[in-house]
């Protein structure tokens, strides 16, 4: 049984930076659980009011627990993260800042909504008397590891070493496969998120604190591993519904993550071709073939600039069998 490990929210910081030493030290396997505050780093509370927006300190935005030295990873490595559990608290946040979101120039007021969280039934009603609710689906915004650049880089767009991803499908139950960069990897993670849709446009997703536990383990097999990979869990409403078959189905996602959009999907579209090459032995032009009838295109995230996350997923049942 592997032994457990913990951060504090007072272990955190506000860059990715592979010169901050790491919290803890763990071998490879082990699990940790983090303790996280919400994105504003408990600026937005249960009782803030659109005016706490106006004095908003953006530095302190977007922190991130940890980092972990994870023994035995090294440049070239691929870091495995298995989401066990995220716990959220029963309250979350959305909102509009100015100068955030998809369409900033088009809603330039602050606009603040505090969320009960329903976490036994997992749903939050985001308009009662119209019965609108939303289905609750945690994951953390934030998973990444230090770059092998030195210096600091913001915590606010994504990056091929991960970052702010805001991806939702990587949740209880999903594996994230990040590239390794630096000695001991130096993950972190934050950011939790109740719910969020794909890309999520306004800048905000429900913002809550978590608790998440996650287990990380060093693959020395996956030199294709260049942006975010990740794979759905198997079963359960996290999943991206599948569109062919009207149930849930689990898919194998390579991303690309760039300034340019195009490149951004350009990216994840090599990506799982490099994959597919790799792990079933198919030729380029066979695999770019099964990602044009089989892969979804997916815009994970669109507004931290000045980086895109595009997705290209691949149901994993045309696979089954195939592993050479």
């Amino acid at each position: 049984m592997s032994s457990i490990h913990s951060v504090k929210r007072s272990q955190s910081h506000l860059a990715w930076d592979n010169s901050i030493p790491p919290v803890i030290i763990i071998p490879s396997g082990d699990t940790v659980t983090f303790s996280c505050l919400d994105a504003s780093n408990g600026q937005i509370t249960q009782s803030s009011t659109p005016n706490t927006l106006s004095s908003l300190i953006f530095s302190q935005l977007d922190q991130l627990n940890g980092p972990v030295y994870v023994q035995g990873a090294a440049p070239g490595d691929t870091l495995q993260i298995d989401v066990l559990s995220v716990d959220t608290a029963d309250w979350g946040w959305t909102a509009l800042i100015p100068g955030f979101g998809l369409l900033s120039d088009e809603f330039p007021d602050p606009a603040l909504k505090i969320w009960k969280l329903n976490k036994e039934e997992q749903y939050a009603w985001f308009d009662k008397e119209k019965g609108i609710k939303v289905l609750l689906r945690p994951f953390a915004g934030e998973m990444g590891v230090a770059p092998g650049k030195k210096g600091a880089f913001s915590t606010i767009p994504p990056y091929a070493t991960g970052g702010n991803i805001d991806t939702r499908h990587v949740c209880a139950g999903a594996a994230l496969y990040l590239p390794v960069e630096v000695e001991g990897a130096l993950f972190s993670i934050g950011d939790g998120h109740a719910a969020q849709g794909d890309g999520e446009v306004c800048g905000t997703a429900i913002e809550t604190p978590m608790q998440v536990t996650v287990r990380l383990t060093v693959r020395k097999d996956r030199p294709y591993t260049k942006t975010p990979h990740f794979q759905t869990a198997a079963t359960g409403g996290a999943n991206v519904r599948d569109g062919r078959g009207g149930g849930e189905a689990q898919y194998y996602c390579t991303t690309g993550v760039d300034s340019d959009i195009r490149e951004a999907t350009r990216g994840a579209v090599r990506n799982m071709i490099n994959f597919l090459e790799t792990e079933y032995q198919l030729d380029r032009v066979a695999a770019y073939m099964l990602c044009s009838v089989a892969g979804d295109l997916r815009m994970h995230e669109v507004v931290d600039m000045p980086n895109y996350v595009i997705g290209m997923m691949l149901p994993t049942s045309l696979l089954r069998g195939a592993r050479a």
